[in-house]
C-alpha cells in the first residue's frame, strides 16, 4: 500500500475501518498461505472472516473440492496460529484469476536453424531480413 493512500486511510475517520479490514485480510491470507499446500494456496484468495467462518475464493472446482476435504485440518492449523476460525467456506469464482506461470522461451530446432541460416546466406549483406534472421538464430538457437 502506498504511503499516501495509507496516510489518507489513517487520517480519515470514515475510511479507517477499511484500513483495519485490509490489514486483517492480509494477515489471514499470510496465515492461510503458511498452512495450505503450496499448489492450493497459490490458486486461492482469502475473502474474509465472518462469525468464525473463513471464506476463500478459488479459481476452479478441483481446487475447491480439495480445500473442502482439507477444511477441518486447515482450520485446526489456523487456530494453532492464533486465528479464531471454526470452519472454512470455499467459493469457486471463475473471475478470480491467479497469475499463471510464464511459459519458458521457445528454442529453434537444429533443422529450423539450418534452414534459416541457409536463407540468410542467400540474401544480400545489406538486407534487413538477413540481419533479422541472423539475430533470431542467435537468440532462439
Amino acid at each position: 500500500m502506498t504511503h499516501q493512500l495509507k496516510s489518507l486511510l489513517i487520517c480519515n475517520q470514515e475510511l479507517r475501518p477499511l484500513l483495519t479490514k485490509a490489514h486483517e485480510l492480509k494477515v489471514l491470507q499470510h496465515h492461510f498461505i503458511a498452512v495450505a499446500p503450496p499448489n492450493l494456496a497459490q490458486s486461492s484468495q482469502v475473502l474474509g472472516l465472518q462469525l468464525g467462518t473463513l471464506s476463500i475464493a478459488v479459481a476452479n472446482a478441483t481446487i475447491a473440492a480439495k480445500l473442502r476435504q482439507l477444511g477441518p485440518e486447515l482450520a485446526a492449523l489456523l487456530r494453532g496460529r492464533g486465528c479464531e476460525i471454526s470452519g472454512i467456506r470455499v467459493k469457486v469464482q471463475v473471475s478470480y484469476n491467479h497469475s499463471p506461470p510464464k511459459p519458458a522461451p521457445r528454442r529453434l530446432g537444429k533443422m529450423a536453424q539450418n534452414s534459416l541460416n541457409e536463407l540468410s546466406c542467400s540474401l544480400p549483406d545489406d538486407s534487413i531480413l538477413k540481419l533479422t534472421l541472423e539475430k533470431m538464430i542467435k537468440t532462439k538457437g
